[in-house]
C-alpha cells in the first residue's frame, strides 16, 4: 500500500477571506484546476502512480492567510467542505484539519472537532512568521490539544517573514521566486520553527506530542549532530537530538534523493520517516518511482510508503 500525506487541495472560498493577496492562486490555470479538484481528476494522477491514499491538507497559508476575524468560522467551513469529500471517497481521502492559530482556544476546539466528529487525522499549521513564532506560549492550547487526541500536527512552509524577504531575498523574489519558497526560504522558515519548539520546552510540558515535518525534515537531519554539540556548550539544551528523534517525523514531500532520505533514516531512524509526495507541486509518479527505484530492502520501502504512517496516523 502507498499511502502519500502532504498533498494538497485549494478551497473555493478561501479567496474571499484571504488576508494578502499575494497568497491567492492565479485564476483559470491547469495548476488551480489541478490543487481544487477532490474527485476524479485527482483520482486519476493517484491511480496513475499507484497511490492508495492521501491525506490531505489546505495548500498554504491555509488558514494562517485568512483574515483573523474569519478564521475560525472559515476554518470550521473548509473542514466541513473536506470531510464531505473525503466522504464520497473515503477509501481513497483523509484528511488533516485547517486549525485558525490567531485564537488558540478557539484553534485548539476546532482540532477536536475536526477529529472526534469529522475522523481527521491531524492537522497542519503553516508558518506563522509573519506575526509570532509557534514557541510562543499563546499557541501552546493547540498543540496541548493535540497530545490530548493523540494526533500529529504537520508544520508546513509558507512565504517567510516580510522583514527577512527584505534583507536576505531582496533583488530575487522576482528573478527566483522559488528561491524565496521551496528553492531555500521555506526551508530556513520552518527549520527554525521547528527548532523554536524544541528550545521552548514544550516537550517537556507535553512529552507525547507528535509533530511532523516535511521536506526530509527542513535539512535539521543533515545538520543534527552539529546542532546538538553546538547547543551542549554552554546552554541548557543538552539533548536536542533525542528529543527531536522522539518528537519529530519527517516525510519524503518534495525531495526525492536518495543520498538526502539515507542520512535520515542513519539520523533519526526509519520509523521517523513517512512517504508524501506534495502533489500538486511535485509529481506522483515521479515521487513513487524514485522510492521504488531507490535500492532500499523491501521491508524498508513498505515501511516508509505505509507502514509508518498507517501506525501514526491509525490509518
Amino acid at each position: 500500500m502507498i499511502i502519500a500525506l502532504e498533498e494538497h487541495y485549494f478551497d473555493a472560498d478561501w479567496n474571499a477571506h484571504v488576508d494578502t493577496p499575494r497568497h491567492t492562486p492565479r485564476p483559470d490555470t491547469p495548476f488551480l484546476k489541478r490543487i481544487s479538484d477532490l474527485d476524479q481528476l485527482r483520482l486519476k494522477e493517484m491511480d496513475e502512480a499507484g497511490i492508495d491514499l492521501q491525506v490531505i491538507s489546505h495548500a498554504p497559508p491555509g488558514a494562517q492567510g485568512v483574515k483573523d476575524d474569519v478564521a475560525v468560522s472559515w476554518a470550521r467551513r473548509a473542514n466541513d467542505r473536506l470531510h464531505a469529500a473525503i466522504q464520497r471517497h473515503p477509501t481513497r481521502f483523509a484528511g488533516f484539519a485547517a486549525v485558525p492559530t490567531s485564537d488558540a482556544k478557539a484553534g485548539a476546539d476546532e482540532l477536536e472537532r475536526a477529529i472526534s466528529d469529522l475522523g481527521f487525522k491531524g492537522a497542519m499549521i503553516n508558518s506563522l512568521t509573519e506575526g509570532p513564532f509557534l514557541d510562543e506560549k499563546r499557541y501552546w492550547p493547540i498543540f496541548e490539544r493535540a497530545q490530548e487526541l493523540d494526533v500529529p500536527i504537520y508544520l508546513h512552509p509558507s512565504d517567510p517573514n516580510p522583514a527577512i524577504m527584505s534583507a536576505y531575498y531582496k533583488g530575487y523574489t522576482e528573478t527566483h521566486p522559488m528561491f524565496v519558497r521551496a528553492g531555500w526560504g521555506f526551508m530556513v522558515e520552518t527549520g527554525t520553527q521547528a527548532m523554536r519548539l524544541v528550545l521552548s520546552g514544550i516537550f517537556d510540558a507535553c512529552p507525547d506530542l507528535k509533530i511532523i515535518l516535511g521536506h526530509l525534515g527542513e535539512t535539521i537531519p543533515y545538520q543534527i549532530a552539529r546542532i546538538d554539540e553546538a547547543l551542549s556548550r554552554d546552554t541548557p539544551m543538552k539533548n536536542f537530538r533525542e528529543v527531536f528523534s522522539r518528537h519529530f517525523y519527517v516525510t519524503t514531500s518534495g525531495f526525492f534523493s536518495t543520498p538526502a532520505l539515507q542520512c535520515c533514516i542513519d539520523e533519526i531512524g526509519i520509523d521517523r520517516v513517512l512517504f508524501s509526495i506534495d502533489w500538486p507541486y511535485a509529481s506522483n509518479t515521479a515521487g513513487v518511482e524514485w522510492l521504488k527505484g531507490s535500492g532500499m530492502a523491501d521491508t524498508d520501502k513498505a515501511a516508509i510508503f505505509s507502514d509508518n504512517a498507517s501506525r501514526l496516523l491509525k490509518l
